[in-house]
């Protein structure tokens, strides 16, 4: 079908992933607790798992801002994240319709039940109780470890072109020795 020959290749271009080792970084989780987390527990699956065992498995942005998510409520408010399964699963759905950059200057809301909440730094409390995450901080650590734009700075407008693709500095090549064609003995 062209949707596919065409299509697909599109969307794979702008899908970035990146593997267990740069996830784990990013997320504060060591590799055995991410794999754990990943894969045996299934709490917040990777986004393309590995094809076979030593394969790394690969992340999207969304997914890895989850598992970043679920590090602070663990850490710092204690909270048993096997009970917040379907709710993480359902931030992943809401995350996959949203621009990274629209994410810039909001919080996320998590109510009693589960449910979370996108607000404004304007936007005045709900009525009801609720957890507030500040995303500006984790934005930045994912703009860094995934080369995405920067709402402040970009004012909307995605790169061209990979910077870091520009400027890669060639590595310096080992002047040619000119030989006369005899072979050394040693």
């Amino acid at each position: 079908m062209w949707v596919d020959r065409f299509l697909y290749p599109i969307l794979e271009v702008r899908l970035r992933f990146v593997p267990t080792p740069v996830a784990s970084r990013l997320t504060g989780l060591s590799t055995d607790k991410l794999r754990e987390w990943t894969s045996r527990r299934a709490l917040i699956p990777a986004d393309v798992r590995p094809k076979r065992k030593g394969c790394p498995a690969k992340f999207s942005w969304q997914t890895v801002l989850v598992l970043r998510i679920a590090v602070l409520l663990r850490d710092q408010f204690s909270l048993e994240l096997q009970s917040h399964k379907d709710s993480f699963a359902a931030l992943r759905r809401e995350l996959r319709n949203r621009s990274f950059i629209a994410l810039w200057g909001q919080r996320l809301a998590l109510h009693p039940g589960g449910a979370w909440v996108f607000l404004d730094e304007a936007d005045s409390a709900p009525g009801s109780d609720y957890l507030s995450i500040r995303l500006d901080p984790h934005l930045v650590v994912l703009r860094d470890g995934f080369a995405l734009s920067d709402a402040a700075a970009d004012r909307g407008q995605l790169d061209l072109f990979s910077l870091p693709a520009i400027y890669r500095k060639a590595k310096p090549r080992a002047p040619k020795v000119a030989t006369t064609g005899r072979k050394r003995s040693a």
